[in-house]
């Protein structure tokens, strides 16, 4: 098998995963994991061989942008303190923590190579997070915090591990050239992602078609992450600055072709590329095997120290963190999302599991130093950092289902429908604002009048059923009823219509083009 068939391997099992995850009630990066081990095992599949300067580049920004499309600004805002207590002082306590535990018991290892290992540990993966926590049904306000952690965390983590690098490199280091390297790549991402962003505005404005649109999203985050790093600033930052930017200003309500089509785009991004990456993971284990030839078990020891020093002083940082946030959120009316009891702060915790950020980070460790000696402890750092990945992705997330179904955390399916409803509401008398609007310029007669305001009532009826008063509730029921029997009539109609044109498109004489062009307009009209 070489290169090429084993990337083909990786997509078809990132597809198949998703509904076998599905059935097992497992998250598909878990199982994609799994898969990777198994690959690794096989004799006849190679070794990667994608140079480690590459994954960070190829595979972060893609993923980050898509996970970005669900939240916005005003959720990032509000979440503002929970966040940097996960995302940035979280991070450093782990690091100092790994740091310590780490050139204490590993012979030889420096202190600067040991806070490079717990940087590129210290960051749970955003992907992770958002593919696990968004398919259990976990409350929307856990799911933005840990959304929040995992955009944010990876920022941090980048900066301190590049500055503990070049310590263990260049044999010094310096505080002030450290805290303002963080200062300056912070400034010129954020420069770099809200340009880029003002950028993509107008010229996505400009080109119009839904096709060319969604081209120039794909592109648009690897623009900002390449243009930041060559710049000296965070690839990653710039990344989520230019897509929060972008969700906030882009928005078109009347782009319905464009939304639907770059919704459908980017979840099949988001799907092919997180299986990929959580595949990679799992064949890594070439490598991590490689390096403890002859010292196993001492090793295995290091990587359980470590795996337990991670897990752990995240809960000891989340207990007292989310006792704070509850005690300002009370003092001070904050539009935040915190956890509101001690399970959703365990499953919090229970969630924080390492990806494909530690992996890229573990390979990039350089070979050498400046002085032409083996960096040291690199194979010691690698092995380590895939024991805590393993321990932490694997048994963390095929038990996080188990425990928040053990522990009862569940959406609060009230609050979503009562905010479904307040939308609904608001949908029908907007339509209705804009019917009478109408009708105050234009003559329209009292059939038409009637008719258009019953559909304008219908827009939030669809939505939400509720808003029918009692009396009408059963009326609105079997007209709903009527309603949708008329779609699934007319749905059988526009099928055999459809049915009917493909079929010409084997027939002599025929031109697939018009038939893609009559195909299209089917399609459109099955739509509405």
């Amino acid at each position: 098998m070489d290169q090429l068939a084993l990337l083909i391997v990786l997509l078809l099992g990132a597809v198949l995963t998703v509904p076998l995850g599905d059935r097992l009630g497992l998250p598909s990066p878990v199982l994609m994991t799994i898969v990777g081990v198994i690959l690794a095992l096989l004799p006849f599949v190679p070794n990667v061989q994608v140079p480690p300067e590459f994954i960070l580049p190829l595979l972060l920004p893609p993923l980050l942008y898509a996970a970005v499309q669900r939240t916005s600004w005003r959720q990032f805002t509000a979440n503002l303190r929970p966040i940097f207590l996960l995302a940035v002082a979280l991070v450093f306590v782990t690091t100092a923590a790994v740091a310590a535990v780490a050139n204490s018991i590993v012979p030889g290892l420096p202190i600067a190579a040991a806070i490079a290992l717990g940087a590129l540990v210290a960051p749970p993966d955003p992907v992770a997070a958002t593919a696990v926590a968004g398919s259990l049904g976990l409350p929307r306000r856990l799911v933005s915090i840990l959304e929040g952690e995992g955009l944010f965390n990876d920022v941090t983590a980048i900066v301190l591990y590049h500055v503990a690098i070049a310590a263990a490199v260049s044999g010094t280091f310096s505080w002030p050239s450290a805290v303002g390297s963080l200062v300056l790549s912070a400034v010129v991402a954020v420069v770099v992602g809200l340009a880029l962003g003002w950028l993509t505005n107008k010229l996505m404005s400009l080109l119009g078609d839904a096709t060319l649109q969604i081209g120039l999203s794909l592109l648009v985050p690897f623009v900002a992450y390449v243009l930041a790093e060559e710049l000296h600033g965070s690839g990653v930052l710039a990344v989520l600055t230019i897509a929060l930017f972008l969700a906030t200003h882009t928005a078109d309500a009347d782009n319905v072709m464009g939304r639907l089509a770059g919704n459908s785009f980017w979840e099949v991004i988001d799907t092919l590329v997180t299986g990929v990456a959580f595949g990679l993971i799992g064949l890594e284990l070439h490598n991590a095997f490689g390096a403890a030839t002859g010292r196993g078990w001492e090793m295995l020891g290091w990587g359980a120290a470590v795996v337990a020093v991670v897990v752990f002083v995240r809960l000891l940082w989340l207990l007292p963190a989310t006792w704070l946030a509850k005690r300002m959120h009370k003092l001070r009316d904050y539009d935040e999302e915190i956890p509101t009891s001690w399970r959703e702060t365990v499953v919090m915790w229970w969630a924080g599991m390492r990806g494909v950020a530690s992996v890229a980070l573990a390979l990039a460790i350089p070979l050498e130093t400046d002085s032409g000696e083996p960096f040291p402890g690199r194979e010691e750092i690698i092995f380590i950092a895939f024991a805590v990945i393993m321990a932490t992705l694997v048994v963390q997330g095929l038990t996080l289902p188990w425990l928040v179904k053990r522990l009862g955390v569940r959406a609060d399916t009230n609050a979503e429908h009562e905010l479904e409803h307040a939308l609904a509401v608001r949908a029908a008398k907007a339509a209705k604002g804009r019917l009478k609007e109408i009708e105050r310029v234009e003559e329209l007669p009292e059939e038409i009048s009637e008719r258009l305001m019953r559909a304008a009532a219908d827009i939030g009826l669809r939505i939400s059923p509720d808003l029918a008063d009692d009396e009408r509730r059963e009326w609105v029921a079997k007209r709903v009823d009527r309603i949708k029997t008329v779609q699934r009539i007319q749905r059988e109609m526009m099928s055999a219509a459809r049915h009917e044109v493909l079929s010409a498109r084997n027939e002599p004489g025929s031109d697939p083009e018009i038939v893609d062009r009559v195909l299209r307009h089917l399609d459109v009209r099955s739509m509405h």
